[in-house]
């Protein structure tokens, strides 16, 4: 079972869709459910994470600098399988442990984003903390989000957005202003790559089905594509602003500045008209 402390953690994780207050508050967490390499019972624990680009997270075995490996890294050693709690989106991960110089680079860029992973690591002593990566298992068919409603889903989903935008912004304004991180480019990245693929399953999914149904809706529908055509041009030019060799930070915060105001509008807008009558469907 987790302990008092982990469990805490969760209940507030699991109750609020992934927003933490306290020390907590703004951390990128998700909740990692193994499967006991002795026991074969599910161990859930509260670990920090950092985006890799579209296919997959990284995690890292710091276990606070101990020079014990965390249970739920041995785990995943005999079992290379686990779940994944985002908040807001719950999958099957795929595991596999970082070597090399590709375990090198990622925690490279751990530490730029916090000094806090190199601590860990000289205080685990002759221990080299691991790094794993998790990759999202296919299902088939619709994410399984946790909401009570297709319009709660919006909502949540649309959050997603605004908090890692939110976070991507603290990071810019944290930095030297000289430099853009290896880290925090990955975190535009990641985002560019999840909003293509939100706007993608709404144009061919969710905008045909209601209007289908909905035929009135065809003026609202017609403005959220364009919108998302509007938005799929900032992302590309984020993308521009993030890439390269040397890449200008405040090219990089404009043009995120410009993604933010643009998307908050056009989410706003699609909750007012959409939200109410998919809950009223429901």
């Amino acid at each position: 079972m987790p302990n008092a402390f982990n469990q805490k953690i969760i209940d507030e994780f699991r109750a609020h869709h992934g927003r933490m207050s306290g020390y907590f508050e703004g951390a990128r967490l998700i909740l990692l459910t193994t499967t006991g390499a002795r026991t074969g019972t599910p161990h859930t624990t509260p670990v920090g994470y950092l985006p890799d680009g579209g296919d997959r997270i990284l995690v890292i075995a710091s276990a606070g600098g101990s020079p014990r490996h965390p249970d739920w890294y041995r785990n995943l050693l005999v079992r290379p399988e686990a779940t994944v709690e985002s908040g807001v989106f719950t999958y099957r991960a795929r595991a596999e442990v970082l070597a090399g110089e590709e375990r090198e680079r990622a925690f490279a860029r751990a530490v730029e984003t916090d000094p806090g992973w190199q601590a860990y690591q000289e205080k685990a002593g002759g221990r080299v903390i691991p790094v794993v990566a998790l990759y999202e298992i296919a299902q088939g068919g619709p994410p399984d989000i946790a909401a009570d409603s297709p319009g709660e889903a919006i909502r949540l989903v649309h959050d997603v957005f605004r908090r890692e935008l939110d976070l991507i912004r603290k990071e810019m304004a944290a930095g030297d202003g000289s430099t853009l991180g290896a880290q925090l480019r990955v975190n535009c990245l990641t985002l560019c790559q999840g909003l293509h693929n939100h706007h993608t399953g709404e144009d061919t999914v969710l905008f045909p089905f209601l209007a289908d149904r909905h035929p009135r809706l065809a003026p609202t529908l017609e403005r959220l594509r364009e919108e998302h055509v509007r938005i799929a041009d900032l992302v590309a030019e984020l993308r521009r602003a993030v890439s390269g060799a040397h890449p200008d930070p405040a090219a990089a915060r404009a043009e995120v500045d410009r993604l933010t105001a643009e998307l908050e509008a056009h989410l706003t807008y699609e909750e007012e008209q959409l939200v109410p009558l998919l809950d009223r469907g429901r």
